[in-house]
């Protein structure tokens, strides 16, 4: 008896901040590759496909890219910084400031008496 199959591994490779097109957040989108292998007796053998895609660290919404795409996105987060991917667009993340001591995030302060 022979057992043949397939398995797919999901790796991580870019984490990339952008404006998420689902959630309209400028959050961190995970850059991954799913290869699925042909398997003999549970052992990988050698891959049938390949996909690529990220994944939204804020609402979990995925979106597909092509393997030009996923490299445009890996070299710019190495600094070679070309053009970004057709699918999903970077856009420019405004610089979110820390909250100020007694902010939203700290104690509250009483109001200041008046009169």
């Amino acid at each position: 008896m022979i057992i043949y199959g397939w398995r797919q591994q999901v790796k991580q490779l870019a984490t990339a901040t952008y404006l998420c097109g689902q959630c309209q957040n400028p959050t961190a989108h995970a850059l991954r590759r799913a290869v699925t292998k042909f398997t003999l007796f549970f052992i990988p053998l050698f891959p049938i496909r390949s996909r690529y895609f990220t994944v939204c660290t804020f609402c979990g919404a995925t979106n597909k890219l092509t393997k030009a795409e996923a490299e445009q996105v890996m070299a710019t987060q190495q600094g070679a910084a070309p053009q970004p991917p057709q699918a999903q667009p970077p856009q420019s993340v405004p610089q979110i400031q820390p909250p100020a001591a007694g902010g939203q995030f700290g104690r509250q302060q009483p109001p200041a008496p008046r009169g």
